[in-house]
């Protein structure tokens, strides 16, 4: 059952990866000066990929030591290993499906169809991204049940 607080969880823990992931989208769609629409297209993506995971990872991680040092404990390679696969379980097939097809298909066209460069990114990424989150939430979801 949805309700206020799942879109709370939800936004609380996308929040900041989310913030850097458009930072870089825009940031890096500057490159399009200098490269073709569909070589942007697929920088965006990836710099997109490096900040959000970079910032999902660093969190998790950060949270988990916190917690660790709550319970003054050492944090050991397995839960690392364990955080790692609840992560790749959360991301994985969302992740690929939306960096080879999805995103450079959105980050390509969607500029084209609104005629507006800047627009268009914008548009792209918010439509890519209701798609990976709408399955990223759902496997999320999925792993705290198994808790």
């Amino acid at each position: 059952m949805l309700n206020k607080s799942n879109f709370k969880e939800w936004f609380n823990r996308y929040k900041y990866a989310e913030l850097c992931a458009t930072s870089a989208a825009l940031a890096s769609s500057q490159f399009s000066r200098i490269f073709d629409g569909l070589a942007t297209a697929y920088l965006i993506t990836f710099a997109e990929y490096f900040a959000f995971y970079g910032v999902i990872i660093f969190i998790a991680c950060k949270k988990l030591a916190h917690k660790n040092e709550q319970l003054n404990k050492k944090t050991y390679l397995n839960e690392v290993g364990l955080l790692v696969r609840n992560l790749v379980l959360e991301f994985g097939y969302p992740a690929i499906l939306d960096f080879f097809v999805i995103r450079p298909f959105c980050m390509y066209w969607m500029p084209i169809l609104t005629g507006n460069y800047f627009i268009g990114i914008i548009i792209g990424k918010i439509t890519a991204d209701s798609f990976f989150y709408s399955l990223a939430i759902v496997n999320y979801e999925l792993i705290k049940k198994k808790r």
